[in-house]
Parts: structure tokens; C-alpha cells; sequence
């Protein structure tokens, strides 16, 4: 059985079951869930069946497409409904949330770093990430002088600081135990976390607790497409989100909540160009498209939609039609088409609301290199580049707007062997270099079989568009492209390129360089191998590490002082274990490591992205 198989499930009901679990069928849970998940699936309708045994099954029951109550999971076993198999069954489904059309993106709250050509000139944190994080105990940031007003700046109620705080203890269980000691029962801790945080208006911090829970799932279950990275990003937006509650307030507090659903405001007519068309995935289980167009101005908007359904629903839904106001054009269509939309509502990210005031038709579209789209493409790359990365910074204001996507002229060179697989590597015009990676591996999408076929034609000139990867190296996301024959565009996703669409292989071309290295290796690579080394085996194994002496002089050598101070308080708090006047061990204090952990992983996140608008500027454009 699959988890994809079954419905999501809301958070508060995988608590409570969890919660309600004897202390022996808790410790059975784990094994449970891994019983559950190979046995045989079948769905009627609204109802998913597991068989448990060749008498029991196990029904979940999802009317709207979601498990909403420890009801709607029945067992035919004699102990139920005390059995372990209805919590092991929530266990094993996704976790419900709000799809991406709709929920606020968690992330840690604060500035975006500035921008530098010498990772060496960053040495300390406050510098490279707005607010400091300390070694010590306190990581609060000094707050914002309070306005002239009479009232002082409002600050999170006592609710909502209580469920920071049960937020902030979930988190830092996972990090003392570790993807291998965090099973069932302790995501089930963060799940409820996560329910109370929502109930407390914290969508932000709740989105976070979903998102560490997934990713976990996704590691224990040996997911191919898990990344380590993902999970520290994800711990450090849950701890960094849930500290922050505590100690932010006015509109600083009011960004760290966040909003469940991002508020609409009236744009007036717009004259809107389809650019194209991506496919919407997500580990939740949620499947749809979302439509890119351009506004007369420049402006980017998107149309989405992305409901429970998975690949399957994505690929579907691209051919239905945009749900706003007459139009009758297909996601498809729009993506080559235009519109004229009165009463237009806006979202700070650029999404189009579909109200009843809201008023479209269908209107001529442009070719990408005819006005207004051709303006796209002629901002100089290490602009778009640094307007992406306030984008994606993982401490960028929800709503602050604007997009990650890059528009580019390249010539493709070829593939290029990296340690975690392959990419597509093109020269940009001005000569720097971009890697390009393929946007979703799934192989009912057409992403990997498009980029093999352009990898095969090196010499092929292409306009494209693309999402920014933060790297220490140009690299993106590769979305949509011009056909290679001049006549059109594809969606990469969903449009298959044929061998016939590519140019002549004889012809000559360009030769791609013989290998992948990308120069000096930054020492900053020390600090974030302990802080990844944490996230699989918790801290009791990054305290067996001994001593990081020669590791933190190489980092001092290299201008990173605060690098090598947060390395070693870092190790050292991992391996402190204190006794009580009689020798027996204490508790670890495992909130103390984690302001230590935290702190490391903002620093390196502020210093690399840095890092990567520094090497999209022309002086350093292309691979070394």
C-alpha cells in the first residue's frame, strides 16, 4: 500500500488517535504502520478499504476528499475501536492541508540577506539574515521602535504563545531523536502542535508542523525524492516561526502568523498575455495546474488549480477550463492566449481571484518575442536573479509579492554529470553559464523525458523561462521553452517534445566543458554537514563526533569567524550531558541545542544565499 492511496487526513484526527493509544500499542505504532503499508488497497467511491488480514479490513472514510473525524476511520478487528490499527492507518495516509492555491507558505520570517561577491565579508549572522540569532539562550531580535501612537504594539496572546510553545517543543524532540527516533507518536505530538496553532490563528507556524511531518514520513519511508536539506529547511521555518510568536509583535508579529487564506484586493481592468502552463504536485496529495500571465505593464499574475488528486488530477485539469469569470479557454489554452479580465482581484502574490464581480473574455495573446512579453527577457539576468531570490529567501515576507521565475536566452551545451544526478547546462547570453534541472521527476509528467531530448541537442538556441534554485552556482528549474523549430512554445510538464522538433545533430556546435566543478569549495560546507548530520540521527550523534578544532581553524582561515564560533557551540552542546550531585545523568537540554542548531542552520541559509547572488552577477556568470 501506498500512502498516495490513501486520503488525506486532518491533523487533529491522527492526534487523537495517537493520544488515545494505550502505552503498550503506542510502542507497537511504528511496526503497525509498516505492517499497514504493505497490504492490499481498494477505493469505492468515497470510502478507501485496507485489508488488514484475510478477515479484517479497515475503512477511511473521506466524503470531501478528506478523513475529518476519528469516526470517519473504522476496524473490524475485535479490539476495536482501542486498536492500534485506526492510528496506524492515519499514520500511514498523508497529512491534510490547505493546497498551495489557498495556504500561506510557512517560512522563518526576516529579512532577506544582502547580497555579497566574498562569502568571506559575511561573518556574522545579523549581517546576512536581518535579525541575529546568538549562541546563548536569548534569540529574540530587538524589536522595532514602537510608532508614536498611544497604544502599545500589539504582541501574541497568551493562547498563542502556548501553542508557540508546544510548536517549538515538538520541533526540538524531532531534533534530539532524529528522522530514526521520530515515529509515529512523536509526529503525532507535532501534528497536534500544529491543530492548536490553527485554532490559535497561527497558519503559518501550523503549515511548518504539516511540513516537517511530511518530510519525516518521506524519510522513514525511504522516499526517493527526500533530501535532507528539505527537512532542516522545514525544522528551521517550524523553530524559527514558533520563537519568533513569543517575541515579535506589531506588524512583525502579523507577518510571523500569517494568513490562512491571502486577502484579495481590487485591480481594476487588466489586459493579460498567457506566458504558459506548469503542472502542481505536492507530497500532501494535492494535484492541479497554475497558469502564468503578464499583465500589459509587465506585471506578473497566475490562475491555479490545485485540489486533493495528485499527478493524475494535474494532468487532467490542464484541460479544463480557467475558473474566471466567462472565459471559456482551457489552463492549456490561456497559457498561449490572452484575456481581458474587469473587476479584477489580486492576491500580494499575484493570484486571480475568481469572484462574482470578476468579469473576463477571451482576447488575442503575443508570441514571447513580441511586446509586452519580449520585456521579459531583457532584464539583465543578475537582476531577475536578485528580485527571485527575495522571492524564495526562506525568510521573505509571505506577502510581499513578486515571483521566482527567471526569463533567459540560452544556447543549450549539453548534459552535465553532478554528484546527485544530471542536468542540462546553457550558456546564457553575455556568456555565463546555467544549469537547468527538471522541475518534477514524476514520469507520468513530461519534465525528465523533455530535458533528455534537449540534453541530445547541444547548439539548440532557446528562450526559456525558469524558477530560481538557490545554489552557489546559476541554476534553475527549467518550465517552459520556445519549440525548437521557432514556431510556438512548451509546456514542459505537459508537452512532449518529439526527436523530429530538435535540430539537425550533425550540425556543429558548441562543446560543453569536460566536467562539472564549480571552483573553490567554500568551507561554509563544515557547518552545514553537522547541521544536516543532526536531522537523521538527532544530537546524541552529532555529540560522538569529537573535536571540530581543525574543522572551525579551516573556517577561520577562510573569513568566517562566526561560522567556526557557531560550529563549535554547535558540537559542544550535543555532547554536554550534565549530573546531579550523585553522577547520574540528567535530561539533555534539548532546547538549548536547539537555539544552537537553529542558529547554525540561519547562518548558513543566509550566508549561501548570498552566495547566490553573488554568482549571477556578469563578473562571476558561469561555471569554473
Amino acid at each position: 500500500m501506498n500512502d498516495d492511496r490513501l486520503p488525506p487526513v486532518a491533523p487533529e484526527v491522527t492526534a487523537t488517535l495517537v493520544e488515545n493509544l494505550s502505552p503498550r500499542l503506542r510502542k507497537r505504532l511504528d511496526a503497525a504502520v509498516t505492517k499497514l503499508g504493505a497490504r492490499p488497497t481498494h477505493r469505492d467511491a468515497d470510502t478507501v478499504t485496507i485489508d488488514v488480514d484475510d478477515e479484517t479490513e479497515l475503512r477511511l472514510y473521506a466524503p470531501s476528499g478528506v478523513v475529518a473525524t476519528t469516526d470517519a476511520i473504522t476496524c473490524g478487528c475485535l479490539l476495536a475501536p482501542a486498536c492500534v490499527h485506526r492510528a496506524a492507518a492515519a499514520c500511514a495516509a498523508p497529512a491534510a492541508q490547505a493546497p498551495p492555491e489557498l495556504a500561506d507558505q510557512p517560512s522563518a520570517a526576516a529579512p532577506e540577506p544582502a547580497s555579497v561577491t566574498d562569502p568571506a565579508s559575511v561573518t556574522d549572522p545579523a549581517s546576512a539574515s536581518g535579525p541575529a540569532f546568538v549562541t546563548g539562550p536569548d534569540l529574540a531580535p530587538d524589536p522595532d521602535p514602537a510608532p508614536d501612537s498611544a497604544s502599545p504594539p500589539e504582541v501574541a496572546s497568551p493562547d498563542q504563545r502556548a501553542a508557540a510553545e508546544a510548536l517549538w517543543a515538538a520541533g526540538a524532540a524531532v531534533l534530539e531523536a532524529g528522522v530514526d527516533g521520530a515515529g509515529a507518536v512523536a509526529q503525532s505530538a507535532l501534528l497536534r502542535a500544529a491543530h492548536t496553532a490553527r485554532l490559535r490563528q497561527l497558519p503559518r507556524a501550523a503549515g511548518a508542523a504539516l511540513s516537517v511531518v511530511t518530510l519525516l514520513r518521506a524519510a522513514r519511508a525511504g522516499d526517493p525524492s527526500y533530501r535532507t536539506a528539505d527537512l532542516v529547511t522545514a525544522l528551521a521555518e517550524l523553530l524559527g516561526t514558533a520563537h519568533r510568536v513569543r517575541t515579535a509583535s506589531g506588524p512583525e508579529l502579523a507577518a510571523v502568523r500569517g494568513r490562512a487564506r491571502r486577502p484579495y484586493s481590487p485591480d481594476g481592468s487588466l489586459r493579460l498575455y498567457g506566458l504558459f502552463t506548469e503542472p502542481v504536485v505536492t507530497d500532501s496529495g494535492h494535484g492541479g495546474v497554475r497558469t502564468w500571465v503578464a499583465g500589459s505593464d509587465g506585471r506578473l499574475f497566475t490562475v491555479g488549480d490545485v485540489a486533493p488528486g495528485g499527478v493524475g488530477r494535474a494532468l487532467g485539469v490542464a484541460d479544463r477550463a480557467v475558473r474566471l469569470g466567462d472565459s471559456a479557454l482551457t489552463h492549456r489554452e490561456l497559457g498561449r492566449a490572452g484575456l481581458a479580465v474587469s473587476g479584477a482581484m489580486v492576491s500580494p502574490d499575484g493570484r486571480l481571484g475568481a469572484g462574482k464581480g470578476v468579469k473576463a473574455v477571451t482576447a488575442g495573446g503575443a508570441a514571447w518575442t513580441e511586446p509586452p512579453l519580449a520585456a521579459l527577457w531583457e532584464t539583465p539576468p543578475s537582476e531577475q536573479a536578485t528580485r527571485a531570490l527575495r522571492s524564495v529567501s526562506r525568510y521573505a515576507d509571505p506577502d510581499g509579492g513578486g515571483s521566482d521565475l527567471l526569463f533567459l536566452d540560452v544556447e543549450i551545451l549539453g548534459a552535465l554529470r553532478e554528484s546527485g544526478g544530471s542536468c542540462l547546462l546553457a550558456r546564457c547570453e553575455g556568456g555565463g553559464r546555467v544549469r537547468l534541472t527538471v522541475a518534477d521527476d514524476d514520469p507520468a509528467l513530461a519534465h525528465r523525458d523533455n530535458m533528455m531530448l534537449l540534453a541530445a541537442a547541444p547548439g539548440t538556441r532557446l528562450r526559456i523561462i525558469g524558477r530560481l534554485v538557490p545554489a552557489p552556482h546559476p541554476r534553475l528549474t527549467l518550465l517552459a521553452c520556445s519549440h525548437p523549430s521557432g514556431a510556438g512554445t512548451i509546456d514542459l510538464g505537459l508537452d512532449r517534445l518529439r526527436r523530429a522538433d530538435l535540430p539537425d545533430p550533425n550540425a556543429p556546435v558548441h562543446p560543453a566543458p569536460p566536467h562539472g566543478g564549480s571552483g573553490a569549495h567554500s568551507p561554509l560546507y563544515l557547518l552545514e554537514r553537522r547541521v544536516e548530520q543532526t536531522v537523521p540521527a538527532g544530537r546524541a550523534a552529532l555529540g560522538m563526533l569529537g573535536d571540530v578544532t581543525a574543522e572551525t581553524r579551516r573556517i577561520r582561515r577562510a573569513g568566517l569567524p562566526t561560522a567556526a564560533g557557531l560550529l563549535t557551540a554547535l558540537c559542544a552542546s550535543a555532547a554536554r550531558r550534565d549530573r546531579d550531585l550523585f553522577g547520574r545523568l540528567l535530561p539533555a537540554d534539548t532546547d538549548g541545542f536547539a537555539v544552537h542548531w537553529l542558529a547554525a542552520a540561519r547562518y548558513t541559509a543566509a550566508v549561501a544565499e548570498s552566495l547566490c547572488s553573488a554568482a549571477w552577477q556578469p563578473a562571476q556568470e558561469g561555471v569554473r
